[in-house]
């Protein structure tokens, strides 16, 4: 049970095995470039409360991550969220997590191939701070330690979908606009419809190495028309999907070099034929990280996903509707500079999309005022490409954001 209460300058220790800690937050955007689609000028405006509990009692712990928000334009007074909130047993050669738990694989920086777990793109493009990227997802994670190698084991019985933009708020690409019965059928509670994950990993030769499998579902919807050629309704669903995958990561060149791929079984489009389905597809990635200097970062990224059965994609495919590239590739660049014994960090991240030639562009500020108060103000500029593009469609969504934050 967590009680809202007025915040100390420290973490208070309860008792002692238990502590209880958090933050308080503002989180402000606004558009630079027009009106959002509902009138509004601000992509979000709200404050938020979270509070941390954590107790420990050998071999077992429990975590509860909530947060308490006021959102001034999203027709919400109050509202909560349980963020994490799980019980974890922990012995020398196995541990088992049980509840819901924010979950991290793969080596790509915001480019995710076998990380297969719920995002909030809402989050992300509206400038919350990087740790609201992530959802968490309800199951249980079991961990194996044999000793020749390590392996994770997620069940996840309660689909949870990606999150995106609002198309109250964002400017969005819809081929069909004038179509607006759309109900949505996410995959039943069901044994069958259980989502599995597989991690393995050691060390080989000096890199982290991983091998991956899972079966479940997409979690960006796809949009199935009851007619192709006059439609009146579509319904969105989450199509079947196996992701078989594997990384590496280690120091190479001076720096650290990672490489991530993953092939997508889109198994009820194995085909090709149903152009309203995704198809399967090999996504590939390539990264490097170095310091050139003292308190300097630089790392770039180069990702490319191939689809499968192109033609029969393209033989499918009904008149006016957008054609996917046969490839698609994003290069990322991120830049980092710590500045004034490390309290103040100046960041550039972008997406560039060559295929396409769409973008994004990020760049912040951030400098901790004391050990406990910090903050930032940042953009998020898109652009290039066509208006069915990742971030084309997004041209008209430049924000400027900034975050203040109290943690105690």
């Amino acid at each position: 049970m967590l009680f809202v209460f007025a915040g100390s300058a420290l973490a208070i220790n309860i008792a002692k095995d238990i502590t209880l800690d958090g933050f308080l937050q503002g989180n402000y955007s606004v558009d630079t470039a027009r009106a959002n689609p509902d009138g509004d000028y601000f992509k979000l405006a709200e404050e938020r409360l979270q509070l941390r509990l954590e107790a420990n009692k050998d071999p077992f712990r429990i975590f509860i991550k909530s947060d308490f928000f006021h959102d001034w334009i999203g027709g919400r007074d109050f509202d909560s969220e349980l963020r994490e909130g799980f019980v974890e047993y922990t012995s020398d050669k196995w541990d088992a997590r049980i509840g819901r738990q924010i979950i991290t694989w793969g080596v790509g920086d915001l480019v995710f191939i076998n990380d297969v777990f719920p995002k909030d793109y809402d989050a992300f493009f509206s400038g919350r701070p990087l740790e609201y990227l992530k959802k968490g997802v309800d199951g249980a994670k079991f961990g194996v330690y044999p000793g020749f190698a390590s392996f994770d084991v997620v069940v996840i019985p309660f689909f949870t979908p990606d999150k995106f933009p609002s198309p109250d708020r964002f400017w969005l690409f819809d081929p069909m606009p004038q179509i607006t019965d759309r109900p949505e059928e996410e995959p039943q509670t069901t044994f069958k419809n259980t989502e599995v994950a597989l991690r393995a990993y050691r060390q080989l030769a000096g890199f982290d190495t991983s091998v991956y499998f899972y079966r479940g579902f997409f979690r960006q919807p796809s949009a199935i028309p009851d007619n192709p050629l006059a439609p009146t309704k579509l319904t969105l669903t989450f199509p079947e999907l196996s992701v078989y995958g594997a990384s590496a990561q280690g120091n190479a060149f001076g720096g650290v070099l990672s490489l991530e791929a993953g092939y997508y079984d889109s198994r009820q489009n194995e085909s090709g034929t149903n152009p309203f389905l995704t198809n399967s597809q090999i996504r590939f990635l390539a990264g490097y990280q170095r310091q050139p200097w003292t308190d300097f970062t630089a790392g770039i990224q180069y990702y490319v996903e191939y689809m499968q059965n192109y033609s029969e994609y393209l033989a499918n495919l009904p008149p006016g509707f957008p054609i996917v590239p046969k490839w698609n590739d994003l290069f990322s660049l991120r830049l980092t500079q710590m500045l004034r014994h490390q309290t103040l960090k100046l960041s550039w991240f972008m997406f560039y999309s060559p295929a396409v030639g769409d973008f994004l562009l990020n760049p912040e500020i951030k400098y901790n005022f004391t050990d406990s108060i910090w903050a930032a103000i940042g953009s998020n500029i898109f652009g290039g490409g066509n208006k069915a593009s990742q971030f084309g469609q997004l041209a008209r969504d430049n924000n400027t954001y900034i975050q203040v934050r109290y943690e105690f």
